[in-house]
């Protein structure tokens, strides 16, 4: 299904957002949140059909936090307004509306333009179309034996995303030793050297929250093969730092750890034994990488 609105069009089956025919980048569940917004245009969608439909009965996140991030990016790439909107309308404790316009594409045929005016000539756009896949056939052929002949690219180094450590202890004396958690990590990882890898710790994505931070997203806004990511936690009479590594390419974790400390420690050291660990474990996980 296709829907038009304003300058955008967007379609449901590969979830892409378009602005005169332009790609707008849109993550994956603020894709699906517009998705249910367009098919139900004009009438109210409730937080709790948002809530099934965009992270369904079995997944369990923080759904205040991530309904207001869903609808915040989409106003963000639409250009909208919560306080004067175009698209998307917020009914207090309800839900939301898209109040706009929507067209959709092919829904009927005789309302098409044009198709009162008679006709569509359709024999010339089949010579065009034919002409252009000949010659399509004929590029691809040519560019084939172009690309055989040429040496082999060289490999890309690796990029490796680090996230934003978060303090899930509820003491916010910890705030500041964590936040630089990830600053210690990149710094170590740098060190290794730019022509062998490269890392990413200031892509926006990184900064989010962590069940507002889709694992595809961070692959697609950062082009990294492994995600470094952590939390300070509380445990029994402990504090405890789990790290882990995700891989990009299909969301999995490969590595993970823990590091405890008392209650009552000072948290300085941490953050270099932390860096220390995860490279480490990049180091095995990353051959080109490794000593």
């Amino acid at each position: 299904m296709v829907y038009s609105f304003g300058a955008f069009r967007f379609e449901t089956e590969s979830a892409t957002l378009t602005r005169s025919d332009r790609l707008v980048p849109l993550e994956r569940q603020p894709a699906r949140a517009l998705a249910l917004l367009l098919a139900r245009a004009g009438d109210v969608v409730t937080r709790e059909e948002l809530r099934a439909h965009v992270w369904g009965a079995d997944t369990h996140v923080d759904f205040d936090r991530g309904l207001a991030y869903c609808i915040g990016q989409l106003r963000s790439t639409l250009g909208d307004s919560a306080d004067s909107p175009r698209y998307i309308q917020t009914l207090p404790r309800r839900g939301y509306t898209f109040i706009a316009p929507v067209r959709v594409d092919g829904a009927d045929a005789s309302a098409a333009p044009g198709a009162a005016d008679g006709p569509v000539r359709v024999g010339a756009w089949v010579s065009a179309a034919a002409i252009a896949g000949v010659a399509f056939i004929v590029g691809a052929a040519g560019a084939l034996m172009i690309a055989r002949d040429r040496p082999p690219a060289a490999p890309r180094r690796p990029i490796v995303a680090v996230s934003v450590f978060e303090n899930e202890t509820g003491d916010p004396a910890h705030d500041r030793a964590v936040a630089s958690m990830s600053d210690t990590i990149v710094e170590r990882l740098t060190a290794i050297g730019p022509s062998r890898v490269g890392v990413d710790g200031n892509a926006a994505i990184l900064r989010r929250p962590r069940d507002a931070r889709d694992w595809r997203a961070v692959a697609r806004d950062t082009g990294a093969v492994y995600l470094v990511s952590g939390q300070l936690q509380t445990r029994a009479d402990h504090l405890s730092l789990f790290m882990y590594l995700i891989r990009l390419d299909d969301g999995t974790h490969v590595w993970a750890q823990r590091i405890a400390r008392p209650a009552g420690d000072r948290l300085d050291t941490l953050g270099g034994e932390a860096a220390s660990q995860i490279e480490a474990a990049l180091r095995q996980a990353l051959p080109q990488i490794a000593p």
